[in-house]
């Protein structure tokens, strides 16, 4: 109360956003399958998607034909979202990320619904991810592989001799 108050002269002056803010949900088409959980998880049912299966044919010979869902539309309508981010948690594929841009308004509510090739733009402002802490504990994963890497190097000096 005995400072004087400063007033942020936004847009002329942009404002400082923490490292991982959320802003506008965008999205990774190339790690989308179609598997439509975010869809079915959304509470406010602002997730649009259309897909179409395709036949890929058999990789070798002799192999079966697999389908595959290709992604048609990929759609979200921001005047419905209310940004709670339980889209971006269940995607199995890390095809939804959290960007911090927030400039997207829009003189009519029918403009809100965007498309994928608008979410695609905003993936680009999405920020990497912070750094591991190197104190922390390996994974689980990589501490079994460099243990099965350990184990046959010292298999194939025992071997030689």
């Amino acid at each position: 109360m005995t400072r004087r108050s400063v007033t942020a002269q936004y847009p002329d002056a942009q404002p400082e956003l923490p490292p991982r803010s959320r802003g506008v949900i965008a999205l990774f088409e190339e790690n989308c399958t179609v598997c439509m959980l975010c869809a079915r998880e959304c509470p406010d049912w602002c997730i649009y998607i259309d897909s179409h299966k395709e036949t890929v044919p058999a990789a070798a010979p002799g192999g079966r034909e697999r389908s595959r869902n290709v992604l048609d539309r990929f759609a979200i309508d921001f005047s419905l979202c209310m940004y709670c981010g339980i889209c971006i948690e269940v995607c199995p594929f890390d095809a939804l990320f959290w960007s911090p841009e927030f400039e997207y308004a829009e003189t009519d509510i029918l403009e809100l619904t965007h498309e994928r090739d608008k979410l695609r733009e905003w993936m680009w402002t999405v920020p990497e991810p912070p750094a591991l802490d190197p104190r922390a504990e390996e994974p689980k994963e990589i501490a079994a592989a460099h243990k099965a890497a350990e184990k046959a190097a010292a298999q194939q000096q025992e071997g030689p001799q």
